[in-house]
């Protein structure tokens, strides 16, 4: 069996941590489209869950 040899991690230099500080930039997503998503799947829950109660009492 070989040996594994270690690797090390390359040196990050200080400049490239200095610049990406100074450029900075907040995050702000946009959750609109998920909330319109999950309000739509809500609905068609409940809709099928209303229809397989109505359902019910006609197999009954």
């Amino acid at each position: 069996m070989a040996k594994k040899k270690k690797r090390l991690a390359p040196a990050t230099p200080a400049v490239s941590i200095a610049a990406s500080a100074s450029q900075k930039q907040e995050f702000n997503p946009d959750y609109s489209i998920v909330k319109k998503e999950l309000t739509r799947i809500g609905a068609l829950a409940g809709f099928f869950f209303i229809a397989l109660i109505v359902l019910s009492f006609f197999l009954k």
